[in-house]
């Protein structure tokens, strides 16, 4: 699979860590930090010009957050067919796909109850605290009602739908930068967006080595295990680093489609291994919201995976090395 994990490497590495020789740099992008790394330093200019070019092009086709997006355009139109660009359509079939891969558990129409929790503005901007009760919204439709010809690029959102690729389109930046990166610089490629992993090219002596923790951007991470990223992607969701509270209430940005609200609590983090970013992501977002159901979900996919309870105790599947204890 795309990684391995030792479970005797203790070492904190909450952030990318690039090894000797190898250069990287970071900066602010879709909300979260962007992290490159490449085996060729000389080619970290050309490297990160491609993946700044990408990561422009995936916000202008599907951020929720800028009005000229095609996403807010999209949505807008909701009832009335529209034509959409090439981007966007690669966008819409990776979350209609990881909807029908989780039967559900990742659905694209969540947009107006992600918005009815609070999250209904760029997360830097969400009031930690606020004392207005949320409002629980389930989506009007769900993912199948969507009627989309991939020929044509023609899209039909039913009346009311909301969409949000929040959960797709991210790992999907992080997949197409690695590919236009590597391919760009000539070299070994590793692009990091907020958690979400892909690997490209040729990789440095021992792989791209990554620490596991709940929030890559903490300044104290609580220490978790290193993982050897060797090609593919791997991807962390989590309740824990994207919160803040409603009228007592603590929220975050993991919606169950199922009911509007947020999953049960049950899981904390959940890091999987996969062959690509994208399929990473999906899996680990749907473990978060299938809850108890997830570790035998992810094992009958035989996706390596490493989920952390809300009190701590790690659960190892698909040949995730087993740890002991609570953390």
């Amino acid at each position: 699979m795309a990684a391995t994990a030792s479970p005797a490497d203790r070492r904190t590495a909450p952030r990318t860590a690039p090894a000797p020789l190898v250069g990287s740099v970071a900066f602010p992008a879709l909300g979260t930090t962007a992290v490159l790394l490449v085996t060729d330093p000389a080619a970290l200019a050309a490297a990160r010009g491609a993946l700044a070019a990408e990561l422009a092009s995936i916000d202008a086709a599907c951020s929720r957050f800028r009005a000229d997006s095609e996403l807010s355009r999209a949505n807008a139109a909701a009832g009335t067919p529209v034509e959409v660009g090439r981007l966007f359509a690669e966008a819409l079939r990776v979350a209609l796909r990881a909807a029908e891969l989780t039967d559900g558990a990742v659905d694209p129409t969540v947009g107006s109850s992600v918005v009815a929790l609070g999250y209904d503005r760029t997360f830097v901007s969400v009031r930690p605290e606020d004392f207005r009760p949320a409002t629980v919204r389930r989506p009007s439709s769900r993912w199948q009602a969507i009627e989309w010809d991939p020929a044509t690029r023609r899209l039909r959102l039913p009346a009311g739908t909301t969409l949000d690729l929040g959960a797709t389109a991210k790992a999907l930046a992080a997949d197409r930068a690695a590919r236009r990166a590597a391919r760009v610089a000539g070299c070994g490629v590793l692009v990091n967006l907020g958690g979400d992993l892909s690997a490209a090219g040729e990789v440095p002596p021992g792989g791209w080595r990554v620490g596991i923790a709940d929030d890559h951007a903490a300044p104290d991470p609580v220490p978790g295990p290193t993982v050897v990223v060797l090609g593919g992607g791997l991807a962390t969701s989590g309740t824990a680093a994207r919160t803040w509270r409603r009228a007592g209430r603590t929220l975050h940005h993991i919606v169950d489609p199922a009911t509007g609200d947020i999953p049960l609590p049950v899981w904390r983090t959940v890091s999987v291994a996969a062959a690509s970013c994208v399929d990473a992501n999906t899996a680990s977002t749907a473990a978060v919201v299938l809850g108890e159901r997830a570790p035998g979900w992810l094992a009958d996919r035989g996706l390596p995976a490493r989920l952390v309870r809300t009190d701590g105790t790690v659960v190892a599947v698909g040949g995730w090395p087993a740890e002991g204890g609570p953390r």
